[in-house]
């Protein structure tokens, strides 16, 4: 039997347990220049028949920076940025091409991975994640009920809601959230519960993709909206069910830091 003549190399990585395929287009130039990505992505990003994925990191060639990346979410939709994806490729280009400092361009801008630590095929990496912008408080109805959270972009959007303690039931009151008509190009939701002035505990549901074991601009957005109400300082612990990843504030800047482990390799098959 013979093999399919397509095949899409890619690199699996997990940060904190959110998981990428990140896709050299530089491999693929052909296959690409005709593929749909929306439709490509679905079914790499499909825990059954595909690869398994929250995401595909697809990278190109950049002028100025050291390579473009456009995230493509597990449904086919479009997302600006991931702090985990992001910091997945570093980890690639990392393990690739010997550097430390990582120059990549995403949908929400330029944005600067240095290498804090190594251990095999794990990376700890600290990203510049630039300006985060904190809105006012905002109610959402959710029929008969309320809910406040504080909204924040850091180049894709985001709702803090801060609660006493996960429902049971906390992700179906999320994707109600994010498909409320407060939030025109949907909307990621972060739960958020205080243990300290250095620590909360988060639970993310994100767009495109659902419940998430992490998130890493959906764990800057719980510690700067936990930060600007006053119920936290920087630099904030954020304890996720994938691990943690430690938020700093200096002067408007965002720092983001935590682990990414190369999963392993493979070829995709196009049939």
């Amino acid at each position: 039997m013979s093999l399919p003549s397509i095949v899409i190399p890619f690199v699996k990585a997990s940060a904190c347990g959110n998981d990428f395929l990140l896709v050299d287009s530089l491999n693929i130039e052909d296959t690409l220049a005709s593929a749909d990505l929306a439709a490509l992505t679905r079914r790499m990003c499909d825990r059954h028949d595909g690869v398994g994925a929250d995401g595909v990191e697809w990278m190109y060639p950049h002028s100025t920076a050291d390579l473009e990346i456009r995230l493509i979410n597990a449904d086919g939709s479009k997302a600006e940025i991931s702090g985990n994806g992001t910091r997945c490729v570093a980890a690639y280009v990392c393990a690739e091409r010997r550097i430390e400092k990582i120059r990549i361009q995403t949908g929400a801008g330029l944005k600067t991975c240095r290498l804090a630590g190594r251990s095999e095929s794990n990376y700890d990496f600290e990203v510049e994640m630039g300006e985060a912008q904190v809105g006012a408080e905002l109610a959402v109805k959710l029929g008969a009920k309320e809910v406040r959270g504080i909204p924040v972009s850091l180049g894709n959007p985001h709702y803090a809601v801060f609660v006493r303690d996960f429902a049971g039931d906390w992700q179906a009151e999320a994707a109600k959230i994010q498909r409320s008509s407060e939030f025109k190009h949907s909307v990621n939701i972060e739960l958020v519960v205080i243990d300290g002035k250095h620590d909360v505990r988060v639970r993310f549901f994100e767009r495109g993709v659902g419940e998430t074991q992490s998130s890493g601009t959906g764990s800057c957005a719980s510690a700067v909206a936990a930060i600007a109400t006053g119920r936290a300082e920087s630099p904030v612990q954020v304890h996720a069910p994938g691990g943690v990843q430690t938020v700093r504030k200096e002067g408007n800047q965002i720092f983001l830091r935590g682990a990414a482990r190369l999963v392993c390799r493979g070829d995709f098959f196009l049939s």
